[in-house]
C-alpha cells in the first residue's frame, strides 16, 4: 500500500468514538474530526447496532470500556465472535492500566489513556491503526481464494516454506488432491452448482487438515487442491480420503464422483517447495482413469525414471541432428545350402548418448512409441538404412537388403507409401532390396485396415516381414489370412528348442505351415549350435542371432562381406 497517499482525496475515514461521558466523546471527536468522519455511540448496545448497520464503512471503532448496559470487554466479544465484525480494528479508550491487557486478549489492536491531552499521539495511533488494519485486509484478499477461502498457491508456498523454518524437525507430506472430471459436474448442473462444490471440497479440507494432522491447505487449480501438513500414515489417508468422497456424495448425490491423492510422504528438504507438490501431482497423475486406485504414493525411482525418459525426449532431435543415434545391422544367414550365406540385414537403432553412454533401444523406443516420436525416428533409420544399402552397392559391388521396423502408427500414416518410395529414389534403389518388418502385434489390432495397407506395400514390390511372431498376440490360423513374406519366428520360440521337446514340436509345427503358404521363414534371437543345428533339421530358411554376429556399426559390418566371400 502507498503510505503517501492513504489519506489523501476527498474521502474520510469514518471512525465510531463510543463512550458514556458526553465531554469525553466530544473532546475526542474534536481532536480526529479534521481528518476523520467521527460517528458517536454512548453506549456498547448503540455502538454494536451502529457497527452491524456500517460495518462495511467503518475503518475504525474507539471504544470506552465502563459504560452502562453494556461495557466495552462485552461488545470486544461479541465483534470477536463474528466473522463480519471480526477485522474492525478497535482502540481501547481507559484509565486503567490493568484493563489494557485483558481488551488487547480480546482482539483490541491498541489503547489511549485517558485524559487525551496528547492530540498528535492519537491521531499517529489512529492513522497508523488504520493503515495496518487496511494493508491487513488487501493482503486476505490476495492470500485466500475469493470462491473457496483458502490460501492462494503464492502464499501457500510461502506459509509452508515459513512453517518448516519453524519446525525443522517435523516430518512433512506434500499432497495433491484431484477431482476427476470436474468440468462434467459444471457442465451437467451449472457453474453455479460446481462452485458450492469446490466449497465444499475446500470446507473438508480445511476441517481434516485441522483435525487429521497440521498444516497447510490451497487451491491450487480449478479442481486441484494442495496440502502441506505433518506426516501420517496411509490408513489416515485412507480415512481422509473416505471423508473427502463421503461430503462430495452427499453434495452430489453422485456415487461415481472420484478423488485422486497423490502423496509424497516425509519430503526431501533439500528440494525447493513448488518441486515437492510436483511429486504429489505427479503420484496423482499416474492413477489418473485407474478407478482401482485412489491415492498413490510417490516414488523416487519412477521419478527418476520419468526425468530420464523427460530428457530422453528433449535430447531425440540433437541425437539425429548430430548422429548420435546410430543403425546397427545385424546380419541374416540363409542356412538352406551347404554353407551358411550371408544374404541380408536388420536395421537396429543405438542411442549413444553424449552423457549417459550407449542407450538400450529398450529404453527408449517404448517411450517414443507412446508419444509419437516413433515415427520421426523410423523415418531417421529408413533413411539411414537406404544410404548404407546404397553404400555397399557402389563400395562392394553387391546388394544387402535391408529389413526396416515399420511400426503400428507407420501404418496408419497416409503418406507412407510415398515416403518409402521417394526414399528408394534418393539412394537409387528398387523395392526388392529393402525389406518391411511389421509386428505380429500390429497385424491383431485391425487386421482389415493394415492387410490392404500391406497389400498396396507388396503391390510395389516390397517384401513384408512379421516380426516376432508367437510373442502372444495372434493364433496359427491368422497366418492364412494376412499377406506376408516373411514370418519371423520369435525368439521365445527359439531359446528352448534345444532343451525342450514341446518347443521342438511347435516350431516343426510352424515351419509346416509356412512351407504350405510358401512363407519363408527366419529364426531370430539363435545363440548355440544346438539350436541352429535343429532349425537347420526342421526347414528353416534363415538365421539370425548372436550364434552368427551381434548387431554390427557400419565399419564393422564391412568385415562380413570379406568372410563370406562376397
Amino acid at each position: 500500500m502507498n503510505r503517501g497517499l492513504a489519506f489523501t482525496g476527498n474521502r474520510k475515514r469514518q471512525v465510531l468514538v463510543v463512550d458514556d461521558e458526553h465531554i469525553n466523546r466530544e473532546m475526542l471527536g474534536y481532536i480526529i474530526k479534521q481528518k476523520y468522519d467521527v460517528v458517536y455511540a454512548e453506549n456498547g448496545k448503540e455502538a454494536l447496532d451502529i457497527i452491524r448497520e456500517n460495518s462495511k464503512k467503518l475503518s475504525l471503532v474507539m471504544l470506552d470500556l465502563i459504560m452502562p448496559e453494556m461495557d466495552g470487554f462485552e461488545v470486544l466479544k461479541i465483534m470477536q465472535e463474528d466473522p463480519s465484525l471480526k477485522s474492525l480494528p478497535v482502540i481501547v479508550l481507559t484509565s486503567e492500566k490493568s484493563a489494557e491487557v485483558d481488551s488487547l486478549k480480546l482482539g483490541a489492536a491498541d489503547f489511549i489513556t485517558k485524559p487525551y491531552d496528547m492530540p498528535e499521539v492519537i491521531l499517529a495511533r489512529v492513522k497508523r491503526i488504520i493503515e495496518l488494519s487496511e494493508d491487513r485486509l488487501i493482503i486476505e484478499a490476495t492470500e485466500r481464494d475469493y470462491l473457496t477461502g483458502l490460501y492462494t498457491k503464492q502464499f501457500f508456498f510461502k506459509y509452508a516454506t515459513q512453517l518448516e523454518r519453524y519446525y525443522p524437525d517435523w516430518e512433512m507430506d506434500a499432497v495433491a488432491i484431484d477431482v476427476e472430471h470436474f468440468h462434467l459436474l459444471n457442465e451437467l448442473h451449472g457453474r453455479e452448482f460446481g462452485d458450492r462444490v469446490l466449497r465444499e471440497i475446500a470446507r473438508t479440507i480445511n476441517h481434516l487438515v485441522s483435525t487429521e494432522t497440521d498444516g497447510y491447505a490451497c487451491r491450487y487449480e480449478a479442481d486441484m487442491f494442495f496440502v502441506y501438513c505433518t506426516h501420517v500414515d496411509e490408513e489416515a489417508y485412507e480415512t481422509m480420503h473416505a471423508q473427502l468422497l463421503e461430503a462430495l456424495v452427499k453434495i452430489t448425490k453422485n456415487n461415481h464422483i472420484r478423488v485422486r491423492f497423490g502423496v509424497y510422504p516425509k519430503v526431501d528438504r533439500s528440494i525447493e517447495m513448488e518441486r515437492r507438490f510436483d511429486r504429489a501431482k505427479q503420484a496423482c497423475d499416474t492413477i489418473r482413469n485407474n478407478y482401482a486406485i485412489s491415492i498413490a504414493y510417490y516414488d523416487t525411482k519412477s521419478y527418476e525414471k520419468d526425468i530420464f525418459s523427460e530428457r530422453l525426449i528433449g535430447d531425440f532431435e540433437e541425437a539425429m541432428e548430430k548422429g548420435h543415434l546410430i543403425v546397427y545391422y545385424q546380419p541374416k544367414y540363409n542356412i538352406k545350402g551347404d554353407k551358411p550365406v550371408l544374404s541380408s540385414a536388420e536395421a537396429l537403432i543405438r542411442w549413444q548418448h553424449p552423457e549417459f553412454g550407449m542407450i538400450s533401444p529398450g529404453a527408449f523406443i517404448p517411450l517414443f512409441e507412446t508419444n509419437g516420436l516413433i515415427q520421426q525416428l523410423d523415418l531417421y533409420v529408413w533413411k539411414q538404412a537406404a544410404e548404407q544399402i546404397s553404400t555397399w552397392k557402389k563400395e562392394y559391388g553387391v546388394t544387402i537388403p535391408v529389413s526396416v521396423n515399420v511400426s503400428r502408427m507407420d501404418m496408419y500414416d497416409p503418406e507412407l507409401q510415398s515416403n518409402l518410395l521417394r526414399i528408394l529414389r534418393e539412394n537409387g534403389l528398387t523395392s526388392s532390396e529393402y525389406l518391411l518388418e511389421v509386428t505380429e502385434s500390429a497385424y491383431a489390432e485391425d487386421s482389415r485396415q493394415l492387410i490392404e495397407v500391406v497389400n498396396n506395400l507388396r503391390g510395389k514390390g516390397f517384401r513384408v516381414e512379421m516380426d516376432d511372431f508367437g510373442s502372444g498376440y495372434s493364433s496359427l490360423n491368422m497366418l492364412t489370412t494376412l499377406p506376408i513374406d516373411v514370418l519371423k519366428l520369435d525368439m521365445v520360440f527359439v531359446k528352448n528348442v534345444h532343451t525342450d521337446e514341446k518347443a521342438l514340436r511347435l516350431v516343426e509345427l510352424i515351419m509346416e505351415i509356412a512351407r504350405y503358404l510358401g512363407v519363408t521363414v527366419i529364426a531370430e534371437g539363435v545363440e548355440y549350435e544346438e539350436q541352429y543345428e535343429l532349425l537347420k533339421k526342421c526347414g528353416c530358411d534363415v538365421i539370425q542371432g548372436y550364434y552368427f554376429s551381434k548387431p554390427l556399426p557400419p565399419e564393422d559390418f564391412n568385415g562380413l562381406f570379406a568372410a563370406s566371400g562376397e
